[in-house]
């Protein structure tokens, strides 16, 4: 399109390592996957420029099983959490996190990597996701 104010960059978040390089950093239904999703948040954090915004996208679900009884979709997201994102992380090695680690893991996680502003937006046209803008 011819911009020369933005670039898009794929990169393994893993081992970002470029200091603080961003404005904007996205995450679509992936941390939770990750083999160690703690270490993933703080390269992220580290990667940001001060004044730089993480946009997390994640399962809206609860971490406490019993707040999900009645969710009509929870068989659905410990199925997929069981045998997948579960299989994924400890497949590496990793956390085992899983899809139902949950939001409020989501948020403890966020601001444990060092993110002092974190807020969640729950979206009426996407009820399965939990929106989290994360910023200094």
């Amino acid at each position: 399109m011819g911009l020369t104010n933005a670039t898009f960059v794929a990169r393994d978040v893993a081992q970002i390592g470029d200091g603080a390089a961003y404005d904007l950093i996205t995450a679509f239904d992936a941390i939770h996957d990750q083999a160690h999703p703690a270490t993933v948040l703080s390269n992220i954090k580290g990667a940001l420029r001060p004044g730089g915004t993480l946009l997390m996208v994640d399962i809206n679900a609860s971490s406490n099983l019993e707040d999900n009884v009645e969710l009509p979709w929870a068989s659905f997201l410990y199925a997929i959490s069981t045998t997948h994102c579960m299989s994924v992380s400890l497949g590496q090695g990793g956390d085992g996190l899983g899809t139902v680690g949950g939001v409020q893991t989501a948020e403890r996680m966020l601001r444990d990597a060092g993110f002092s502003h974190v807020q969640r937006h729950d979206l009426e046209e996407d009820p399965f996701n939990a929106y989290f803008v994360a910023r200094d």
